[in-house]
C-alpha cells in the first residue's frame, strides 16, 4: 500500500514539474523582401498571378557564407520595392554564365557576388570553388527585393533577379590616405618644382654665379625639377596607364641618378681644388663643365641602359618578361637596384671628399680669395649632400609596406626643395647682394629690399663693377 502511494505521489510530481517546463524556443522568421505579392511573379516588368503562366511563384533559397545552398531558414515575405530615398535602384539578373551571382543569406541580407574580369567564361569562373573569395556587396533588408521574372512569354525566358538600391560610396575626399597621395603630394611636388626652377634661374641669369659650381647647381636643380614632373606623372598614372607609369618611373630614376652624379662632380671639383698646389693654373670653367658633363651623362646613360636591360630580360619578378617588350607597372627590383647602387657609391665617395677636404681646410693657416670662395662652395656642397641623401633614404623607406613610411617620404620630398632654395640663394650673402643689385637696388619701392650701406659685395664684385 505504501509503495502504491509513493508511486502515485511521484507520478503527480513529475506531471506538475513537466507541465511547467517551457517549450523549446522557435527560430524567429527572417523577413525576405519580395517585389510582387506572394502568389505573383514578374512578367515583362509587371506583376501577374502565377496561374496566368506556366511557372510557380518565387520561393527564396538561402545560402551560407561558404557557398552552401538550400539552408533551411524560416522566413516571412515583405512585399514591395526597396525604399531607396534619394538613391536610385537598379536591376541585377542572376543568369548562369554572367559575372553576377545573387545569394540570400540566412540573416535575410542579399549578397551580390561579382567578378572583376571575364577573360574566361562565366560558368568556368564560377565553377571554381572560390566563391567566397570573389568580390561581393551585402544589401540589408529594405534595400532590395527579389523576384522571378519572365522576359518573353512565348520563349519562357525565366530568371531570378533583384532590385537593389545603389550602395553608398564613401567619399574619397574624407579619406586621409587619398588626400595625402592624390591631392597634397602633387601640390607639394608643384611647389618643389617652383623652388628648383627659381634656384636654376638665379644661378643661370646672374653672370657672377655662372662659374663651374654655379653651373653644376643649375644643372642639378633642372634634373630635380624634371624628377618632380616625372613623379607627378607617376602619381596620376599609377592605376590607369601601366606603360606611362613605367616610363615615368624610369625617367625619374634616370634623373635622380644624374643629379647624384652632378653632386659627386661638385664634390670632386672642390676636393681637387683644395688639394691643388697652384689653383691659378687651371683650365676654364666652361671646358671643365664639358668634361664633367661627359662623365655625368656617360655614366648615367650606361647605368640606365643596364637597368632597363635587366628589367626586361633578367628580372624574374617582372610578370611581363619575354615575349612582349611592353612592361606593365613599375620598374622591377633588379632594375631599381641597378639605378640605386651607383647612387649609394656616390654617397660613399662624397663622404670621403668631405672628410679629406675638412682635413685640408683645418690645416690651412691662410686663405686666398679663391680658397675663401671655395670654402663657401664646400659648405654649400655639404648642405646639399645632406639634404639629398636624407631624402633619398626616405625614398628607400617608402617602399616598405607601411603608409607611415610613404608619408615621411612625402614630407621629406616637400622639404628638400625649399631647403635647397634657402641653401643656394637666401642663406648666401653674396647671392642676396647680386639679386638686390640686379632686381631692385636703389629703385626698389620696398625699403627692406634695398641694400644696406654697410652691406658690401664679396670676392671682388666691386672690382668687377669698376671694370665695366
Amino acid at each position: 500500500m505504501f509503495i502504491i502511494s509513493c508511486g502515485t505521489i511521484l507520478i503527480v510530481l513529475c506531471t506538475v514539474i513537466g507541465g511547467n517546463i517551457p517549450p523549446p524556443p522557435t527560430k524567429p522568421s527572417i523577413p525576405v523582401n519580395k517585389c510582387c505579392e506572394e502568389d505573383e511573379l514578374m512578367v515583362n516588368s509587371r506583376c501577374r498571378h502565377f496561374n496566368e503562366t506556366n511557372e510557380s511563384a518565387w520561393s527564396p533559397v538561402f545560402s551560407d557564407t561558404q557557398g552552401h545552398d538550400n539552408i533551411q531558414v524560416p522566413f516571412i515575405f515583405r512585399i514591395g520595392t526597396p525604399e531607396c530615398g534619394p538613391r536610385q535602384y537598379f536591376r541585377i539578373n542572376n543568369i548562369p554564365g554572367s559575372p553576377d551571382r545573387l545569394k540570400l543569406l540566412p540573416n535575410g541580407h542579399l549578397r551580390h557576388y561579382y567578378l572583376q574580369n571575364s577573360h574566361k567564361g562565366g560558368e568556368e569562373l564560377w565553377d571554381e570553388d572560390v566563391l567566397p573569395e570573389h568580390r561581393f556587396h551585402d544589401y540589408e533588408q529594405g534595400l532590395y527585393c527579389m523576384e522571378k521574372s519572365i522576359h518573353d512569354e512565348e520563349l519562357l525566358k525565366v530568371v531570378n533577379f533583384a532590385l537593389v538600391c545603389n550602395p553608398i560610396i564613401p567619399s574619397t575626399w574624407k579619406n586621409a590616405d587619398f588626400l595625402l597621395r592624390r591631392i597634397i603630394d602633387p601640390t607639394l611636388h608643384t611647389m618643389s618644382l617652383i623652388c628648383y626652377i627659381i634656384v636654376a634661374v638665379v644661378h643661370f641669369v646672374l653672370p657672377q654665379l655662372r662659374d663651374l659650381v654655379g653651373n653644376i647647381i643649375t644643372t642639378l636643380c633642372i634634373c630635380l625639377a624634371i624628377g618632380q614632373i616625372s613623379d607627378i606623372v607617376r602619381i596620376f598614372t599609377e592605376f590607369g596607364s601601366p606603360m606611362t607609369f613605367l616610363i615615368a618611373d624610369i625617367v625619374m630614376y634616370i634623373i635622380l641618378l644624374g643629379a647624384f652624379f652632378w653632386l659627386n662632380s661638385a664634390g670632386y671639383y672642390i676636393w681637387k681644388t683644395f688639394r691643388s698646389r697652384n689653383v691659378f693654373l687651371r683650365i676654364t670653367d666652361g671646358r671643365k663643365y664639358c668634361y664633367y658633363s661627359f662623365y655625368v651623362w656617360g655614366c648615367t646613360i650606361i647605368m640606365s641602359l643596364l637597368a632597363i636591360f635587366a628589367h626586361f630580360t633578367l628580372d624574374s619578378t617582372n610578370p611581363t618578361k619575354a615575349p612582349t617588350p611592353i612592361a606593365q607597372g613599375a620598374l622591377g627590383w633588379l632594375g631599381t637596384a641597378v639605378f640605386f647602387t651607383p647612387i649609394a657609391c656616390t654617397i660613399l665617395i662624397n663622404i670621403y671628399f668631405y672628410i679629406t677636404t675638412m682635413q685640408i681646410i683645418n690645416r690651412m693657416s691662410t686663405y686666398g680669395r679663391i680658397h675663401h670662395k671655395m670654402k663657401y662652395s664646400f659648405e654649400t656642397f655639404v648642405k646639399l649632400f645632406l639634404v639629398m641623401t636624407i631624402c633619398w633614404m626616405f625614398l628607400l623607406l617608402s617602399w616598405l609596406p607601411y603608409n607611415g613610411m610613404y608619408y615621411c617620404y612625402i614630407l621629406s620630398n616637400a622639404l628638400q626643395a625649399p631647403l635647397m632654395l634657402y641653401i643656394c640663394v637666401f642663406s648666401q650673402k653674396r647671392v642676396r647682394f647680386l639679386l638686390r643689385k640686379a632686381c631692385c637696388y636703389e629703385k626698389c619701392i620696398s625699403s627692406c629690399c634695398r641694400p644696406q650701406e654697410s652691406e658690401g659685395p664679396e670676392w671682388g664684385e666691386e672690382m668687377m663693377a669698376m671694370n665695366r
